[in-house]
């Protein structure tokens, strides 16, 4: 039998500058258990490491000196500062890498940063960190000195350069290969050159057998085809492969042959089983037909090989993902936009990790629900993803998290709070949520409690009509108190919006604003985006457009890239006209501005009144929620402390009475509850078994069987009691 061959995992720039993408160390840590040796590089974050070094700056400034470019105003004026760039750039990286937090104040109030035409935009700074967030307002100003220079280099050495993405233009709806393959023929620019020599550092280094490239987005294609190249060419005994985000949606009718002078194997959906297939092939222990869900070239044509009769790898046993051999200190936290939900995306060090696979919900019309990705929903036990969090922090020292789940499911998150509590593991965590009713103000509460600082759901389209035809399974009232109740529990609200839906009319999207607006002027939501529709190949919209009333009317077929579709929407208003209003009212109301303002003063054309109700968010908050009494199948816990219990003998019209008083020890204050010594006891004796120590889930018609019989008043009378409502205010939960 063949040795194990050594794999080389690599993510292409470029992605995110504060963590890392998961998907390398996912496959990292599952393939390492199977007795494979693999290495991982995420070449995003080394490459801006070493273009952003003294060393990096001085020759991108030598070959920009040296080019023949027709230079901006903007990038003469960065040129003659030069000095000052060369003098800070390595202070301002340590800073963003939280190696420095002294230069804060510096950056913030001293001529310290040299400023090009990013700066012109810094006109909200002191309303967004007024004088308190010293280190937020340096790292934002850090972030618009590096992009300063990003715009030198992107006007000059690589056309192609951002910091999120490289190149993506080139993959976006690249039906046809042309683009790339020209691309890829011209010679390397600076930054290629800068990525291809810290490839050779890594393959002599790893001497991989096979190296598998990540392509979560369009972004990442060109670099990951960039250094393929490179391996062919010096290399050829080394066989690539490739996988991740964009090959699952935008590559599934892939037949293209000259990709596959670069590219071995293009495998689709998770990567977990694929690889194993794709290895045993590799040590000859599998015919080529038996792969698993992967393209091949073989006699001049591109075959998809997917005769392999196991089955997928189910969540349970894909592992722990291992971050080991990423440079974690080394990632750069920035403040690219003041808006408080995209710059958790943006901002500090977080281990992303899945709470299931696939959506629970998987039935929204424009979402790609045929894809494995969404459409096998596989969860695992609520204890095996806290070992899975508890050995993350060991390995990392880190215990942000991010859920990078569709939609996380509600059952399982409350599972993972209860036992992240049992446990006593603090972290702080947040991700995608449907903003559905089982998200109660109780859960909302529990979520807080475990360490939930944030969440984002799509409201989409702010009509009821439209939610309807999206089959979003939410209405605009639901939204309302759902987002009422993770405000009131301490979590922030993102929400994302669409606009331009399959025959949404002007009157619909002016609606849909007015709905947003009452969202922020109730408080109940701090963030949001709005997105424009798009049609994509696997959406039931895609699949079926003529149930929604939109026309298909490209892209023409090619051999590549097969998902954005353009579309004509016959009903509907044109929908390009209302995209910059809608984004400038969006960002105003984030900053409380204009709430008051009509709709109509964000857009320079005539647009209709809204026919909403000016009180139809307030009046979906204000509506009551169910009584405790109509929930007796609800689980109790008690999130507090053990009270202390006292008894004292008091006199009452006559006759002595024994008394019960019950003190709490709690964080934030301490409380008391004054109740009769019957009830007393039980309250004691109750809220020992309801808390998440507990594994056994007490009911609320369990506590009702076990209430005293002596006790003077019968259980619905103690549920509308002071005491119960005190309790209840002070983390009594019902689940």
């Amino acid at each position: 039998m063949e040795k194990k061959p050594t794999i080389l995992l690599i993510t292409p720039p470029l992605t995110q500058l504060n963590t890392p993408y998961p998907a390398t160390a996912y496959l990292k840590g599952f393939l390492t258990g199977r007795g494979y040796s693999v290495t991982q590089a995420d070449m995003g974050i080394e490459l801006v490491l070493r273009m952003f070094s003294r060393k990096g700056l001085q020759r991108i400034f030598e070959a920009v000196e040296q080019g023949d470019y027709e230079l901006s105003d903007n990038s003469l004026r960065i040129l003659h500062l030069k000095r000052d760039y060369l003098n800070t750039i390595e202070p301002v990286i340590r800073f963003l890498q939280n190696k420095d937090h002294t230069l804060a104040q510096q950056i913030s109030y001293s001529r310290f940063l040299p400023e090009a035409s990013r700066f012109d935009q810094v006109e909200d700074i002191d309303w967004a960190f007024g004088s308190m967030g010293i280190t937020d307002r340096a790292r934002y100003l850090a972030t618009l000195y590096l992009e300063d220079l990003g715009d030198l280099i992107k006007e000059t050495v690589s056309p192609y350069f951002a910091f999120s993405r490289y190149a993506d233009k080139l993959a976006m709806s690249a039906t046809s290969f042309d683009p790339l393959e020209e691309a890829l023929q011209e010679e390397p620019s600076l930054v290629d050159l800068m990525l291809l020599e810290l490839l050779e550092e890594r393959l002599q280094e790893v001497q991989p057998d096979v190296v598998g490239f990540s392509i979560p987005f369009p972004g990442n294609l060109y670099g990951g085809l960039r250094m393929a190249k490179y391996i062919k060419e010096k290399y050829p005994s080394i066989k690539t492969a490739m996988g991740g985000g964009y090959p699952n949606t935008e590559l599934r009718s892939l037949r293209e042959p000259r990709l596959f002078k670069y590219i071995d194997f293009v495998t689709l959906d998770d990567g977990e089983g694929p690889w194993l297939k794709l290895l045993e092939h590799l040590q000859g222990q599998r015919e080529a037909a038996q792969l698993q869900r992967a393209f091949i070239l073989a006699d001049g044509e591109v075959k998809y090989m997917n005769s392999c009769t196991d089955p997928d790898i189910p969540h349970m046993e894909v592992g722990t993902p291992d971050y080991s051999d990423l440079p974690l200190p080394d990632y750069l936290s920035v403040i690219d936009v003041i808006n408080p939900m995209h710059r958790l995306w943006s901002d500090g060090r977080w281990n992303k990790l899945t709470i299931a696979h696939g959506c629970y919900w998987k039935r929204c019309s424009f979402c790609d629900i045929t894809l494995d990705y969404i459409n096998r929903y596989d969860v695992a036990p609520a204890t095996l993803l806290v070992d899975r969090i508890e050995q993350i922090i060991a390995q990392t020292g880190q215990t942000g998290f991010h859920f990078v789940d569709e939609a996380a499911p509600p059952a399982p998150l409350r599972d993972m709070a209860i036992e992240l509590i049992r446990r006593g593991v603090k972290i702080s965590w947040w991700g995608n949520i449907r903003f559905e009713k089982t998200f109660t103000p109780d859960l909302c509460r529990l979520l807080a409690a475990s360490g939930c600082i944030a969440v984002s759901g799509g409201l989409e389209v702010a009509s009821d009509r439209l939610l309807q035809l999206m089959a979003k399974g939410v209405s605009i009232a639901q939204v309302a108190r759902v987002t009422d109740s993770f405000t009131q529990a301490g979590i922030m609200v993102h929400a994302y919006l669409m606009y331009g839906f399959p025959t949404q009319t002007a009157q619909e999207t002016i609606d849909s604003l007015e709905v947003v607006r009452q969202l922020f002027e109730t408080g109940v939501i701090q963030s949001g985006y709005w997105h424009r529709f798009s049609m994509t190949a696997h959406s039931p919209v895609g699949k079926n457009p003529e149930k929604y009333g939109v026309v298909k009317v490209g892209p023409p077929e090619g051999d590549f890239a097969n998902n954005d579709l353009w579309h004509e929407d016959p009903k509907g208003t044109d929908h390009s006209l209302f995209g910059e209003g809608l984004a400038k009212a969006l960002y105003n109301y984030m900053h409380g501005i204009g709430l008051e303002e009509k709709l109509s003063f964000w857009f320079d054309f005539k647009v209709p009144r809204t026919t909403e109700s000016p009180n139809l968010i307030a009046e979906a908050i204000s509506a009551p929620h169910r009584p405790d009494s109509t929930r007796p199948n609800a689980r109790v816990l008690w999130l507090g402390n053990t009270p202390a219990i006292d008894f004292t003998m008091m006199a009452q019209k006559g006759q002595t009475i024994e008394r019960c008083l019950l003190t709490f020890f709690e964080k934030g204050e301490d409380f008391e509850v004054k109740t009769t010594a019957t009830i007393g006891q039980w309250l004691f004796d109750m809220l020992q078994k309801v808390t998440p120590d507990n594994p056994e889930a007490v009911t609320l018609k369990q506590l009702e069987a076990s209430f005293p019989a002596e006790a003077h008043l019968s259980f619905a009378e103690f549920l509308s009691s002071p005491s119960w409502f005190d309790l209840r205010e002070k983390g009594l939960l019902l689940l």
